[in-house]
This record gives C-alpha cells, sequence and structure tokens, in this order.
C-alpha cells in the first residue's frame, strides 16, 4: 500500500490557483501565460518557499486553522507567488 495516493501538500493546489490569478494581470504574452513549464517553475520556486504542511483531506485544513491563520496563509501565498513569479521571470533563459 502506498500512501502517496493519501496525503498532499496543502499549498500545491492554492499556489497553483494564486499563479492562475496573478498571471491574468501581469502584462506577459498570452504564451507565456499558457506555458506550462513556465507556471510549473513558478509553483516549484513558490512551494519551495512555503513551509510543508501535508494533508489527506482539505476539510483537515478547515477545522485546524483559525481564521486568522486562513488570512495569514492566504497572505504568504500571495506574497510567495508574486516573489516566485518575479525570480523566475530574472531566472529564465532567453535562448
Amino acid at each position: 500500500m502506498s500512501i502517496s495516493h493519501h496525503i498532499r501538500n496543502y499549498y500545491e493546489q492554492l499556489v497553483a490557483e494564486e499563479i492562475l490569478r496573478q498571471l491574468k494581470d501581469r502584462p506577459l504574452d498570452a504564451e507565456v501565460r499558457r506555458d506550462s513549464e513556465y507556471m510549473a517553475d513558478v509553483a516549484c520556486v513558490a512551494l519551495n518557499r512555503l513551509p510543508p504542511r501535508y494533508i489527506r483531506h482539505e476539510v483537515d485544513m478547515a477545522f485546524y486553522m483559525s481564521p486568522d491563520e486562513l488570512i495569514s496563509t492566504r497572505d504568504s501565498i500571495e506574497q510567495t507567488v508574486a516573489a516566485a513569479i518575479i525570480f523566475v521571470e530574472q531566472h529564465s533563459r532567453k535562448d
């Protein structure tokens, strides 16, 4: 039995949603916004800057965190994704 099918990092989905939210408002060309490699790079940078929080079910975190912690977590994700976008843009290869 593999536990990898039963657990995940709480931040993964939230980071993915935040990347899409922030990129829709950025002056990037449409091709870059749809580039899954670019978005994966941003996600990896952001996730590596956030502490891991493993869960089995989304509802686990809803009961575990206070409303203030939820707000703080969302703020942290927003700031971390913004920094990750800048990092990837500054460190991407210009072929």
